[in-house]
């Protein structure tokens, strides 16, 4: 437990800006200690405590061979066991309610088999009967027929042998693929677990990654949704396999040397009664907050009420179980902005009092903060990345320091730039004192991944940087021999933007599938507004592995990035220091981890002996060159070179218009 000092908490200390807000941050901590206090005199950990899921759902008890069936509704009426093994009968098989409001019905071993579809018949507190999918589950099937969900006993006979297993904490620098299983291959339709590990984790591998973060593994009953409306909290998405055909994928992925994260939703659920919790007992509120505070205004969903033990432990529950029955690796949590305001985040943040006054959810911290122990207390050394846009001061810093205990947050606003400035300015306008500001604004000694774009920027309705970019004319102009002036910006740029935003932009990387070679069009989801097409739910691998396109140059170019920032460990580094821009020039330079950035960003000023102010005397070489040969450059460095350094500390450079180049100190034979 968390002892409070006389002394500041770390983060003040740290922060002199925070010095304000001490009694508030003194308070959180405070609240955490006397909570995990209370928690651990009930369960004596908190891993224990957060076992709910090995008492509520369904589950065979080998000590006495009988079925136990337990559900939480404290409001309800009424509940009954209904299902496959009694003909879908309504009333033949109730359960007992129990104290705390579980209601629980035993039952002989051969009464329910693995494989057999159940849901519990629910009598609310408002009288409303409704056939309803146990909230623990830990699969959920859709007829095909008539497209209604039911729950599945799963039980195998033979449970999943691991082979394969991985330390997170050995990894290093994340440098995260981001990727959704069901868009895995090039045919239009869903594609599986399986298929992803076979066909897009050597690709993984292949292209230096680190981490995989899947997307859309919770299940959820729109898939248009992209995975984000979630229904069944404990049960993988079946449209892509079974448990243990996930479980594959991740123990293959172990065996590569890949970690697995996991994209889980704990921010909003599907409002869908037929198949989410929303209303579960007929109270209005059991999971979530009643009324107008319990709908999220921009997402169509239900908002969890955090303050709600019973509904904290669900949750803590529901991280455990992936940690131990899928071995993930750690956690992408979604929608953390809305999680932490009763704003829901949906304003401008230009204070502290946003983080630390009436807005700030302090249920929904708390929360967090259990959440982040709990993972490390698991699994020492996961990822906990927090998908946050309001910069809440202490996100990544751990609990016992005043934090809320993520390793690392989303660089959210670097492809919220990039986007801007390709639609709405001209190359010779873009303001490198801007880009600079938005590439390194981040909270010294919290750790950020950086990214150019993600899935967000691939939906429909937007587009990725490639498309901004070059936009139609890739569907004409991508072949080796066609010198197309719009490609060949578009190519230079792309290279440039990824590889500044990754050397300036965090202690980590991500990249959504497809995005490394520029994939040429968007995301799309079957949905009544495309006619239910699978057209765009695909990703086009034949275009990277045609050596005749160019598609390839930039795959190359980003595996060459990738390895780049693995073997010079340069995202463990400090954050950059800025060494020079030149406005006439569009030439930004920069330091991080003794490697020198030159970016060119000119449209056609090349510059021959440009003088750059180096930290130290001694000579550099090109370790990589954006316009090399290789990478559908145009080949103007010669990468044998040698750059000494002056009496003054000068370093001249051959800069060509759009291109960056790393310098290296130079190794002698």
């Amino acid at each position: 437990m968390i002892a409070l000092m006389k002394e500041k908490p770390k983060l003040v200390a740290d922060d002199p800006w925070l010095e304000p807000h001490q009694g508030a941050i003194e308070r959180r901590m405070g609240r955490f200690a006397d909570e995990l206090g209370a928690i651990l005199r009930q369960s004596r950990t908190l891993a224990a405590y957060a076992g709910g899921h090995r008492y509520a759902g369904v589950h065979f008890l080998e000590s006495t061979k009988e079925w136990a069936v337990r559900e939480w509704a404290p409001a309800a009426q009424a509940i009954f066991l209904t299902g496959d093994f009694n003909h879908w009968s309504r009333e033949s098989h109730p359960l007992e309610k129990f104290p705390a409001g579980v209601w629980q019905i035993k039952l002989p071993s051969d009464t329910l088999a693995h494989g057999q579809l159940v849901k519990l018949h629910v009598v609310g507190a408002d009288g409303s009967r409704r056939d309803r999918i146990p909230a623990c589950i830990r699969r959920a099937v859709q007829d095909p027929v008539t497209h209604d969900y039911s729950g599945q006993i799963w039980n195998p006979p033979v449970p999943y042998v691991w082979k394969n297993s991985l330390d997170p904490a050995t990894l290093g620098a994340p440098l995260i693929y981001e990727a959704h299983v069901g868009m895995a291959g090039e045919e239009p339709r869903v594609h599986t677990y399986r298929e992803f590990a076979a066909d897009v984790l050597p690709r993984v591998k292949r292209g230096g990654y680190n981490v995989v973060q899947l997307m859309a593994v919770q299940e959820h009953p729109y898939y248009g949704s992209f995975g984000y409306h979630v229904s069944s909290f404990f049960a993988p998405c079946s449209r892509f396999g079974t448990p243990e055909d996930l479980k594959y994928l991740i123990d293959t992925a172990h065996g590569l040397g890949v970690a697995v994260l996991l994209d889980v939703v704990h921010s909003h659920a599907v409002k869908n009664t037929a198949e989410g919790l929303n209303d579960f007992d007929g109270s209005g509120n059991q999971y979530f907050h009643k009324g107008g505070r319990g709908d999220h205004p921009l997402w169509d969903s239900k908002c969890f009420d955090y303050g709600r033990p019973e509904v904290r432990q669900f949750l803590l529950s529901n991280v455990r179980y992936w940690l131990e029955e899928f071995r993930f690796d750690g956690f992408r949590f979604d929608g953390v902005t809305s999680m932490l305001y009763h704003s829901r985040g949906n304003k401008a943040f230009g204070s502290y009092e946003d983080y630390f006054g009436s807005d700030a959810d302090e249920d929904a911290i708390l929360y967090l903060q259990f959440a982040t122990k709990l993972v490390q207390e698991l699994k020492p050394g996961a990822l906990v990345i927090a998908e946050d846009m309001s910069g809440m001061p202490g996100l990544c810093r751990p609990v016992d320091e005043g934090g809320i205990g993520f390793t690392h947050r989303l660089a959210m606003g670097i492809p919220d730039y990039w986007i801007k400035v390709l639609k709405h300015t001209r190359d010779e306008d873009w303001n490198l004192d801007e880009m600079w500001e938005i590439l390194t604004n981040r909270r010294h000694g919290e750790a950020t991944i950086a990214y150019a774009e993600s899935h967000d920027q691939a939906l429909v309705g937007d587009k990725t940087i490639a498309f901004w970019l070059m936009d139609q004319e890739m569907y004409w102009h991508m072949a080796k021999e066609d010198a197309h002036p719009v490609i060949e910006r578009g190519l230079a740029l792309h290279k440039m933007i990824r590889l500044v935003s990754l050397a300036l932009g965090g202690e980590g990387w991500l990249n959504f599938m497809g995005n490394e070679f520029g994939h040429p069009e968007w995301l799309d989801f079957p949905r009544e507004g495309n006619g239910w097409s699978f057209h765009y739910c695909r990703r086009q691998w034949s275009l990277v592995d045609n050596p005749d396109l160019k598609y390839h140059l930039l795959a190359d170019l980003d595996k060459e990035l990738i390895d780049f920032a693995c073997n010079s460990n340069l995202l463990a580094m400090a954050p950059a220091q800025l060494l020079h821009i030149n406005h006439a020039s569009k030439i930004l330079v920069a330091e991080r981890g003794n490697y020198i950035f030159v970016f060119n960003f000119s449209v056609d000023s090349s510059e021959f002996g440009f003088p750059i102010h180096v930290p130290d005397a001694e000579m550099r070489e090109v370790v990589l060159d954006t316009d090399a040969l290789d990478y559908g450059g145009q080949g103007r460095i010669d990468p044998s070179v040698l750059y000494p350094v002056d009496p003054q500390g000068i370093m001249k450079v051959y800069s060509p218009a759009r291109s960056a180049q790393v310098f290296a100190k130079a190794q002698f034979c």
